[in-house]
């Protein structure tokens, strides 16, 4: 299934001995392809280009896979969980729990932190990322791929959802500031919008939202995607003006 991959790794050394026994805590059960929770953990910084091939293998094709199958998974639940909520309710629940903050979370309560490899030169900038975040999406692609859908299901209900979040909480939780924010100037007349400017290159890239009320900035947030830059802002303006969710 994954051809030259294979031969990145040595079977047998103390750090696949290691792997396998934190895979096997973390899971349950034994890892039977230890190759691929190998790449999962294999940030693109860390990325060995093929030989022959101009294609340099790290976790991002996991990181897609285990977001598609987490966020089916996390769907399913709360459909059934809430089953009088409607589609923008459950879609917003959903985000909370599956966006790169909380996921960074749970990376770190689960120790990936400690078995994500990556360029030692670049600790600092790449600190700053959601590279747990996108491990931990990577190991839910892995435990997919080597377990199968329903140990993966279970695996993610038990493990990442029951263990790790509070679910009234989460539900309670009002963390849309940027409608707050636009709310409130509708309602009180005032001229808001976000100005946004990128920094980084493509694996590490960084924005930053300057909120601007009456072409006056007002507050600055930061995130790795515009939405949460946005909502950074505007939490900040939010805690300004001190308006409550």
């Amino acid at each position: 299934m994954f051809g030259p991959i294979v031969r990145l790794f040595k079977p047998g050394s103390d750090k696949d001995k290691s792997l396998k026994k934190a895979v096997s805590v973390l899971i349950g059960a034994r890892p039977g392809n230890l190759m691929v929770y190998r790449l999962a953990f294999m940030h693109t910084s860390a990325g060995k280009e093929l030989i022959g091939r101009s294609f340099r293998e790290s976790n991002e094709r996991l990181e897609y896979l285990g977001d598609a199958v987490l966020g089916m998974v996390v769907a399913e639940y709360l459909f059934k969980k809430f089953p009088y909520k409607d589609e923008g309710f459950l879609t917003e629940i959903r985000s909370r729990i599956v966006n790169r903050e909380s996921l960074n979370i749970v990376a770190r309560k689960l120790g990936l932190d400690r078995l994500v490899e990556f360029d030692a030169n670049r600790r600092t900038v790449l600190g700053r990322t959601s590279m747990y975040g996108d491990a931990l999406e990577a190991f839910v692609g892995a435990v997919y791929l080597d377990k199968g859908f329903q140990f993966t299901r279970k695996f993610i209900l038990k493990r990442l959802i029951s263990g790790h979040f509070d679910l009234d909480e989460v539900v309670q939780t009002n963390a849309n500031f940027k409608s707050i924010i636009i709310e409130w100037a509708q309602r009180e007349g005032r001229d808001l919008r976000f100005d946004l400017s990128e920094h980084g290159n493509t694996h590490n890239k960084e924005f930053t939202a300057n909120l601007v009320v009456d072409n006056q900035s007002f507050a600055v947030g930061t995130g790795y995607s515009k939405k949460k830059a946005e909502q950074s802002a505007a939490e900040k303006a939010c805690e300004k003006l001190e308006l409550k969710g």
